[in-house]
């Protein structure tokens, strides 16, 4: 699986939004510094975000952008799919949308598997879990074993 810029900047950004302290709206480009992320790319990623409906932009000098909705009720599953799409495509393709035929009929099963597992790490996973670094407890274990942080 991979995460494109796009979704990280977004996840970022919407991470910097959920450590806001205050309710005062953040201006893009104190996000795009605070986050390292290039201020043209994260204006159209917030627009995204904003017809997505997990942020609201404010115009004017006190203007910027806020989430939409408390950080404990948006996933960064809900992020990703607001900005990329769905979560796991084959090809561009849903999985249920394929099919295969001879020995690669039971790469369908696995494509499922795959964007089953997927889901219940991205969706299990809050932005104010992130932005407080507490981690659901199996999301951590995930992260226990060596071989999760050695590229093979």
């Amino acid at each position: 699986m991979r995460i494109s810029a796009r979704a990280d900047y977004a996840v970022r950004a919407a991470l910097q939004l959920a450590a806001s302290r205050d309710d005062a709206p953040l201006k893009a480009e104190a996000i795009a510094d605070a986050q390292d992320i290039p201020h043209k790319f994260l204006e159209s990623i917030l627009n995204d975000m904003r017809r997505g409906g997990l942020v609201l932009s404010q115009r004017g000098g006190n203007g910027g952008y806020r989430l939409a909705k408390p950080a404990e009720s948006i996933s960064i599953a809900d992020v990703i799919r607001t900005v990329d799409g769905p979560l796991v495509s084959v090809r561009g393709v849903r999985p249920p949308e394929l099919s295969y035929t001879g020995p690669a009929e039971s790469l369908l099963p696995l494509w499922i598997a795959l964007r089953s597992n997927v889901r219940e790490i991205l969706e299990g996973v809050s932005l104010a879990d992130v932005a407080s670094g507490q981690l659901p407890a199996d999301v951590c274990a995930l992260t226990n074993a060596p071989s999760a942080w050695v590229n093979p």
